[in-house]
């Protein structure tokens, strides 16, 4: 059996789906791995590196149309689903809600598409939760990113020629992203607040040294997979009214809210916006679901009254040694999940509550 793992052609994309130590991995399972010359070139691994771990090149068009299981950090063009080998295995980040015409078109050419955002979050699969892997380095990221754009140092230092207090950041968004933004902030010494809509954080924001924002939202919760649920306009609107008093004394706000399968909800105004300190920072990492920020535009810095609002997509990028190893250990741990040991093969089982949950595609059917 053959897993081909092709170059990232999305702008800007600079993760490999697999590195050396991985195709190792599969080497000694058994698999044929094929990969294209320059896999590793972002990440300064060179070809001969995965020809070590026993891995062999191809061209991108041989990989594509012989790999029975093809790796990869993003989604396929419809024209590379049409040369791929009917009954062939695609698992990659597929976001099937937005890409209708895909998952049809890897239906109709009978591919099983497996996509990674949807592998439900449940203990056994946390091994292979990269949306969780990807979103803890981007919370980093994010913080080092506006440590580096605002104008003043983040922690309180005691200084000869006076004492410097530290800089004030606020987290919005206490998921996975939100907490190594908030730990990550810590360590540089910044002062943190942070606000959840799911009140079953708050111990989790406190533990990390940071200050829980309270707002009044009445009913509210998480969905069964661990995402906050959506606020009615109401609700809204008394999270903004509070928010707005902690964002104009902040010097930087990293808003991180997502709604699964759903354009992310605004929640910075204008307004909030124009009443933050000139020379603050905004990074909003929910730019690619349409940002938590208006104003906010992706791949791109904007001024909005001397505040700066970054919208830059992509943020395991810029750690993309590190996302490129955890991304590679994800998919690693998904095809041991579904290596059937009687047999020493892959087989992927639909009937599996796993697999079940992220197969889109099978058998000439889309499943979700």
């Amino acid at each position: 059996m053959i897993i081909g793992i092709v170059k990232e052609t999305f702008p800007g994309e600079l993760r490999a789906a697999i590195v050396p130590s991985t195709a190792a991995r599969f080497v000694k399972k058994g698999f044929s791995v094929l990969f294209e010359p320059g896999l590793g070139a972002t990440l300064n691994i060179a070809d001969q590196e995965y020809i070590i771990a026993g891995a062999s090149t191809a061209t991108r068009a041989d990989i594509i149309s012989k790999a029975n299981i093809l790796l990869r950090v993003r989604k396929p063009s419809i024209e590379e689903v049409r040369q791929m080998s009917p009954g062939a295995v695609h698992i990659s980040l597929l976001d099937p809600f937005n890409e209708k015409d895909l998952v049809a078109a890897m239906a109709e050419r009978g591919i099983s598409g497996i996509s990674l955002e949807m592998i439900p979050r449940t203990t056994l699969a946390q091994k292979m939760d990269t949306l969780s892997s990807q979103a803890n380095l981007a919370g980093y990221a994010a913080v080092i990113l506006a440590a580096e754009r605002i104008n003043k140092a983040l922690p309180m230092m005691m200084t000869p020629a006076g004492t410097i207090s530290p800089a004030r950041v606020f987290i919005i968004g206490a998921g996975v992203a939100g907490l190594q933004a908030i730990a990550t902030a810590k360590r540089l010494g910044a002062r943190v607040d942070a606000f959840d809509t799911r009140p079953v954080v708050k111990e989790q924001v406190q533990s990390l040294g940071a200050k829980f924002v309270e707002v009044d939202l009445g009913e509210t919760g998480q969905t069964k997979d661990g995402y906050a649920k959506a606020l009615t306009p109401e609700q809204l609107d008394k999270q903004r009214a509070v928010m707005a008093k902690v964002c104009a004394a902040s010097d930087i706000v990293i808003t991180t809210a997502l709604i699964f399968g759903k354009k992310a909800p605004v929640i910075i105004t204008r307004a909030m916006v124009e009443a933050m300190k000139p020379g603050s920072v905004i990074v909003d990492m929910a730019i690619e679901a349409g940002g938590n920020v208006e104003g906010a535009i992706l791949n791109e810095e904007t001024l909005i009254h001397g505040v700066r609002i970054i919208g830059l997509g992509n943020l395991p990028s810029r750690v993309r040694i590190n996302a490129s190893d955890m991304f590679s250990s994800n998919l690693v741990s998904f095809i041991e999940h579904s290596w059937n040991k009687e047999t020493n093969a892959f087989f992927l089982n639909p009937d599996d509550e796993l697999i079940k949950g992220c197969l889109i595609t099978h058998q000439g059917k889309v499943l979700k």
